[in-house]
């Protein structure tokens, strides 16, 4: 994947349905139903296209079908694919809002102008959006995506500005989480981020 051309995962087939070839999607889109909304779909390597069309709903999942998969053994082959679309193809968030992918990978500083690092990812666990910020050296920090901790996002510059909070970032009360794997696929998100005011 190119820097000039980024790509976001719009969702990850998890499991297949019937005997068509229809696949169960997760969906990362704010409205599950607009993994299909975006044009084909990629693999993660970028070696496979397929044109996704949504034809139904499941608990949590959509159900879909891919053109070129007409057989449930075809599409049991799929499960874990993730599913990508050109960044360009998305639509831009309004003023404040920004996607998961355009934020990791972000510099993080405190306003005070020392470095904190990047943020590597991106969750939401009930409670509002959280970024994950690291240096690679120390543990990561989460830090909730508000306007009382993100003083500025400056996406031409890439860098996040914090403010700095107690607790936050020197060893005090801050809320120190190791993530499990398994959350990281809320990293792939599509779905819009919002900082809190």
């Amino acid at each position: 994947m190119a820097a000039s051309d980024p790509r976001v995962c719009l969702g990850v087939i998890v499991g297949v349905k019937g005997i068509a070839g229809e696949v169960r999607v997760k969906s990362f889109t704010e409205v599950p139903a607009d993994v299909g909304r975006y044009g084909p779909v990629e693999s993660e390597d970028g070696s496979k296209t397929w044109d996704l069309r949504v034809v139904g709903e499941a608990k949590g999942v959509v159900v879909a079908k891919l053109k070129g998969i007409s057989d449930r053994d075809q599409a049991e082959g799929l499960r874990g694919e993730k599913l990508f679309v050109s960044r360009a193809k998305l639509p831009q968030p309004e003023a404040g809002t920004y996607y998961h992918s355009d934020l990791v990978g972000m510099a993080v500083e405190l306003t005070t102008g020392e470095s904190k690092g990047k943020v590597v990812g991106v969750y939401n666990f009930g409670a509002g959006d959280i970024i994950e910020v690291g240096d690679g050296q120390t543990a990561t920090m989460m830090v909730p995506f508000s306007a009382a901790a993100i003083a500025e996002v400056n996406v031409k510059e890439r860098v996040i500005r914090i403010n700095p909070m107690p607790g936050l970032f020197d060893g005090g009360d801050g809320d120190e989480t190791e993530t499990e794997e398994e959350d990281n696929e809320l990293n792939e998100t599509a779905a819009p981020v919002k900082r809190r005011d």
